[in-house]
């Protein structure tokens, strides 16, 4: 059964770790293609400096010609905050009558499995999808207790598991990390030091002078 994987973002910017980390996970988990979906009004943080439309082009130079990947710009298109229930619900929506739902494979970074307790209708994730937690080394996987109480019994044993059923189970997957994040990248950029291999080159050619102020200012300390 074809599996569709979704990794979210604000992409401020998109960066060769997030690049790999599809790639990686698509190979790895079987997945017929991995929907990169850049947020709009994320609920948890503040808004990018760099509007929406403009975070999604630099997704979809990213992802031009790499089989697999494509960018979804349903967060984009929505009004109000840019909710995952929301976008998993959608996609299930679209599924043609008839047939039997794909599997949806959330990717999500160990830092936002923490959090995940707070989210809208986080609970009703396992009903649309199944989760796959990104070992990351900075911020080791930690949930919360009413989280924790959810994933009780709900673990696959194996990739292969995720194929098998549309959705309710979770694991966790590690990959080779790359020492890469927007921070570091915007950072750099406030610095005036290159930002050269660690995003890719379509993006970096792109940026323009007002790109970089956008990004120097984002206030958001968190790793992303």
């Amino acid at each position: 059964m074809n599996a569709i994987g979704i990794f979210g973002g604000t992409f401020t910017p998109i960066h060769n770790g997030h690049i790999r980390l599809a790639i990686e996970l698509r190979e790895r988990l079987r997945l017929s293609r991995v929907h990169l979906v850049p947020s709009a009004h994320p609920p948890h943080r503040a808004a990018p400096e760099v509007q929406p439309a403009r975070r999604l082009q630099w997704a979809q130079l990213a992802v031009a010609g790499e089989p697999g990947l494509v960018v979804d710009d349903r967060e984009i298109r929505r009004d109000g905050p840019s909710y995952t229930y929301d976008t998993l619900a959608g996609l299930r929506a679209e599924a043609p009558a008839g047939e039997s739902p794909a599997p949806l494979v959330l990717l999500l970074g160990d830092d936002a499995a923490n959090q995940l307790h707070t989210w809208h209708r986080w609970r009703e994730l396992f009903d649309l999808a199944h989760l796959v937690f990104v070992e990351r080394p900075y911020e080791p996987l930690t949930p919360a207790p009413e989280l924790a109480s959810l994933l009780r019994g709900r673990r696959a044993a194996a990739p292969q598991a995720l194929l098998e059923r549309p959705a309710g189970l979770w694991m966790s997957a590690s990959i080779p990390p790359l020492a890469i994040s927007s921070t570091r990248i915007r950072q750099l950029l406030a610095a005036g030091r290159s930002i050269r291999g660690l995003v890719p080159q379509a993006v970096l050619q792109s940026l323009t002078a007002e790109d970089i102020r956008a990004l120097t200012h984002d206030e958001d300390p968190a790793q992303d």
